[in-house]
């Protein structure tokens, strides 16, 4: 039996895999997943401009089992590595994510350009 890998998906990678993206699919098996409900969130919210609230609904509880708790040490690590990137123009809940994948020792999946070139990164445009 191979050994299960374990990633952060990030709101972009989570938003593929909930469309269907052939680019994702290999992610949904032999990986688990780990995420917030602060990604949750953008996610139900695209899900839900897009396809309305049944779906963004489906969405948000599929991945629910996977949430882990963002601390005050996450949240501090995250605004210190957001200003040490600031011209890189990323989003509070995209820094949180990369740090709590760090703090984890897990590699950070996503498609947001703003990480492609970076340590810890698993980037599926």
């Amino acid at each position: 039996m191979g050994t299960v890998a374990t990633l952060f998906f990030d709101s972009y990678a989570r938003h593929e895999i909930a469309v269907g993206s052939e680019r994702y699919h290999s992610f949904l098996k032999g990986v688990r997943m780990v995420t917030t409900k602060m990604n949750l969130m953008e996610l139900h919210y695209s899900m839900l401009r897009m396809y309305g609230q049944e779906t963004a609904d489906e969405s948000y509880d599929f991945f629910v089992p996977y949430v882990v708790e963002i601390t005050d040490e996450i949240i501090k690590k995250a605004n210190l590595f957001r200003m040490a990137h600031k011209q890189r123009k990323m989003s509070y809940i995209d820094c949180m994510g990369y740090i709590i994948a760090r703090t984890m020792g897990i590699r950070f999946l996503t498609g947001d350009k703003q990480f492609k070139d970076m340590d810890n990164v698993e980037f599926v445009p």
